[in-house]
C-alpha cells in the first residue's frame, strides 16, 4: 500500500538542491523499491532566485520556519543551511513540532547534539544525520546498526575531502599547497575561506560525532587534539615518499578499556596501507572490531549528489523506522566521569631540524633525544650553504617525550628550529 509522505526543505543550495533532485527525479524508483510517494510540500530560503534556479514551483516557497512548523501535514524536515544559526533555533523548532529532522551539519551536531536530541525527545520526533560525516559513505549507519556485535577498537579515517586533494596534488603532481589549495578552491572543494578545512576543524566535528558513536560514550569535539596542513610543504612529501610513506590529514580514534585517545593532524601512512592509495577528494573510514576485525568505507566524501544520497537515506528510514532511535548513551555533551581522554599517546615520528653545518650537530641532537628515551629508526642529513636539514624517522615514542626533546633541541646552539613534525600510523 502506498504511503504518502512530506518533505520540506530548510537550504536550497547546493546540497539542499541536490536532495530536492534526488527525491524528484528518483520519484517513482523510491516509490516501486521503497513503497512511499515523497513529495516536497515546503522549501524555506531567503534566497528566492535559488528556489526558482531548482524549478521549485514558487507556491512551495515557505515564509518562515514557523509555517513548516505548524503545516501538520508535513513529515520530515531537511536542514541543509548549515552553520550553528539560525540552523539550530530552526531545528529545535520544527523538532518540538513532532516532525522528523534529516540534517547534513556536522558542526550543529558535534556542538549542540544534547539541545537538538533533548528537543526530539521532547517532540517525539526523530534526529537523522548519516550525512554529516563522510558524505555519501554510509558509516553512521554501520556503527549503528551494522557493528553492535562489536566493541570498537579503532577508528581511523580520511574524512575532509578538501585536504585530501590538496595533499594528493602536493605528493602526485609536486604542486605548493598554495597552489593545490587555489586549484582546489576554483573547483568547489574548498570555500574562499578554507580555515574550517585546513586547520582540521570540519575533521574535528566529524571524529567528535562518529567517535561518540564508535565508542558508546559523549566525547567532545573541544577534547580532541587536533593539527592542519598548513604548514606542510613540498619538502615533507618527497622525504615521506623516499621512505615508503603517503601523507594524509587523518582523524584517529582508539579505545582500551575506559581510555579514549582521539586527534587529528597529518600523518605519514605506509604505502601499503589501504588508507594511502585513497586519493583527491575521495573519503575512507578504518574501524577495527574485536569479533569484526578490520573494515574499510570508502567513498566519495561530500558534494551535492553524495550528501544528498546520504540525507535522502535518511529520509526513508524516517519513513519506515516505527520509532525514533536516540543515542545508546548519556549524551549531555560532557565527558562521563569513567572515561579518560587520552592527553599522551604513542607514534613513531618524522622530524626534520634546520641546523648550523659545523661538527658535533648531529651528535648534540641525538644526545637530546638519547636523553628523552627517544630511540631513532634512520637518519639523514643535507647541506646547503653554511646550513644543513638532518630528517630523522623515530621508532615509537611517547608524545610527552619528543615534545620535550623538540624543546631542548631548539634551544641548542647549533640548531635553528626544528622545521617539520609529523606522526607516522603504525
Amino acid at each position: 500500500m502506498k504511503k504518502t509522505v512530506n518533505v520540506a526543505i530548510m537550504g536550497i543550495g547546493t546540497v539542499g538542491g541536490g536532495t530536492y533532485e534526488i527525491l524528484t527525479k528518483n520519484h517513482d524508483f523510491l516509490l516501486r523499491t521503497q513503497g512511499i510517494d515523497f513529495q516536497v510540500s515546503k522549501v524555506l530560503d531567503k534566497n528566492i532566485d535559488r528556489i526558482r534556479y531548482f524549478g521549485i514551483p514558487e507556491n512551495k516557497a515557505a515564509a518562515t520556519v514557523d509555517e513548516i512548523a505548524a503545516d501538520k501535514s508535513i513529515d520530515i524536515v531537511v536542514e541543509t543551511m548549515g552553520g550553528v544559526e539560525p540552523a539550530k533555533t530552526f531545528i529545535e523548532k520544527v523538532l518540538l513540532s513532532g516532525k522528523n529532522v534529516v540534517t547534513a551539519n556536522k558542526e550543529l551536531i558535534s556542538k549542540h547534539w544534547p539541545a537538538l536530541e533533548a528537543a526530539a525527545k521532547k517532540g517525539g520526533a526523530g534526529l537523522y544525520f548519516e550525512a554529516s560525516c563522510v558524505g555519501g559513505v554510509p558509516i553512521i549507519r554501520a556503527l549503528q546498526e551494522g557493528l553492535q556485535a562489536n566493541h570498537i577498537t579503532s577508528l581511523v579515517g580520511i574524512i575532509n575531502g578538501t585536504t585530501n586533494y590538496i595533499l594528493t596534488k602536493m605528493t602526485e603532481e609536486g604542486m605548493s599547497y598554495d597552489d593545490a589549495l587555489k586549484e582546489a578552491q576554483q573547483l568547489g572543494y574548498a570555500e574562499f575561506n578554507p580555515t574550517s578545512d585546513v586547520e582540521g576543524f570540519d575533521v574535528a566535528y566529524k571524529l567528535s560525532i562518529l567517535a561518540s558513536l564508535a565508542f558508546h560514550t559523549c566525547v567532545p569535539y573541544q577534547m580532541i587534539h587536533r593539527e592542519g596542513i598548513t604548514k606542510i610543504s613540498k619538502a615533507d612529501i618527497k622525504a615521506g615518499l623516499e621512505l615508503g610513506y603517503r601523507i594524509k590529514l587523518l582523524a584517529i580514534g582508539k579505545r582500551k578499556g575506559n581510555e579514549i585517545e582521539v586527534r587529528v593532524h597529518p600523518t605519514f601512512v605506509p604505502a601499503a596501507h589501504p588508507l594511502a592509495s585513497v586519493g583527491g577528494s575521495f573519503n575512507a573510514v578504518y574501524v577495527n572490531g574485536d569479533y569484526v576485525d578490520d573494515l574499510m568505507f570508502y567513498g566519495r566524501g561530500a558534494g551535492a549528489r553524495p550528501t544528498g544520497s546520504a540525507i535522502v537515506s535518511d529520509i526513508v528510514y524516517a519513513a519506515k523506522a516505527s520509532g525514533p532511535v536516540y543515542s545508546d548513551f548519556e549524551n549531555n555533551g560532557q565527558k562521563a566521569d569513567d572515561i579518560v581522554i587520552a592527553s599522551d599517546f604513542s607514534s613513531k615520528y618524522y622530524m626534520s631540524i634546520s641546523v648550523k653545518d659545523v661538527p658535533g650537530v648531529l651528535a648534540a641532537v641525538t644526545g637530546v633525544f638519547a636523553r628523552h628515551s627517544v630511540s631513532i629508526e634512520s637518519v639523514s642529513q643535507r647541506s646547503f650553504g653554511s646550513g644543513a636539514a638532518i630528517v630523522f624517522l623515530t621508532h615509537t615514542a611517547s608524545e610527552s617525550d619528543i615534545m620535550a626533546a623538540v624543546e631542548d633541541i631548539e634551544d641548542l646552539d647549533d640548531t635553528n628550529k626544528v622545521e617539520s613534525l609529523i606522526r607516522v600510523l603504525a
